[in-house]
């Protein structure tokens, strides 16, 4: 253990640099490094920022072409990267800041109405604590389905109709997390699913500051080098918004060597980081999805 960070020995499978990473942003930055870019821009990306306050930063990448999408490794889509480094200080306002931030960027990609359905789902293994978020998030989101069927309600003006569930890892129930999710969208017939999951950073500060929301889906594991099969409209049936926080770094991207021992790292204080982003995520959606009571 060194520098607040320790080392867990999952192994990871190869790659190239930019596949150490599941967020935009990194490859945005490690795309325009390679081409040189020297006014900043990318052809078929635009971004823009905008300022929450002083300690809450959200960019917004849009990868728009095809050519984009294979040069960065993301598909084509919306990416909303949070920056918010002080949030871990334990400062309250913050805090709310953050909420409100993942708050407002969610309720543009998945807009309130008075039929709204949602699926929420925790991506991960609850038992492993970085790959536990998505789990303890869903644990503390409001879930009102159960109050719709109870009084006989098709919708409502203050708050969505909301499910939840954390179907586990395949290593834990023999089934990939697409099918699962796939078969409960065909009951449930939600207008979004919402995925919350664990992620990889390649830059070690934006490890336990960083929350990035897409409306491409997911791809669970792929920081890691562990595919397992896409979260997408195409896998499960309906849109897929997925929320992250990266919470692990590859050695070899940590060490910039490709010779590396095939690791991962994560921080000292993953208990405290996996509980307060879990709260903190979860206050968004329930503020995004049930703006009537929050």
């Amino acid at each position: 253990m060194e520098n607040g960070i320790f080392f867990l020995s999952f192994p990871i499978y190869g790659g190239q640099a930019m596949k150490y990473t599941d967020l935009a942003l990194e490859s945005a930055n490690l795309l325009k490094a390679q081409l040189d870019s020297t006014d900043g821009s990318l052809p078929g990306v635009s971004v823009d920022e905008d300022r929450y306050s002083e300690d809450v930063l959200v960019t917004r990448i849009a990868v728009e072409t095809e050519l984009a999408s294979v040069q960065m490794q993301k598909p084509r889509g919306t990416y909303i990267t949070i920056e918010a480094k002080h949030l871990l200080e334990g400062n309250p306002d913050v805090a709310d800041q953050v909420i409100q931030a993942i708050a407002t960027e969610l309720s543009r990609l998945v807009p309130f109405h008075y039929y709204l359905k949602v699926l929420i789902a925790g991506i991960g293994n609850e038992k492993i604590t970085p790959d536990s978020l998505g789990p303890h998030t869903v644990s503390k989101v409001r879930v009102t389905r159960h109050l719709f069927l109870a009084y006989n309600c098709d919708g409502d003006p203050e708050q969505a109709n909301v499910a939840a569930i954390n179907p586990g890892v395949m290593a834990q129930t023999g089934v990939e997390t697409a099918e699962i999710l796939r078969r409960l969208v065909d009951f449930l017939k939600p207008d979004a699913l919402i995925a919350v999951d664990s992620l990889a950073a390649r830059d070690v500060n934006r490890m336990n500051t960083t929350v990035q929301m897409t409306d491409t889906g997911i791809s669970p594991g792929a920081g890691m080098k562990n595919h397992r099969a896409k979260l997408t409209k195409e896998t499960v049936g309906c849109p897929v918004i997925a929320i992250g926080v990266p919470t692990v770094i590859h050695c070899q991207a940590l060490l910039n060597d490709e010779t590396a021992p095939d690791l991962i790292v994560t921080a000292t204080n993953i208990d405290q980081v996996i509980h307060d982003f879990s709260s903190v995520i979860a206050s968004a959606i329930d503020r995004a999805l049930h703006p009537g009571l929050f």
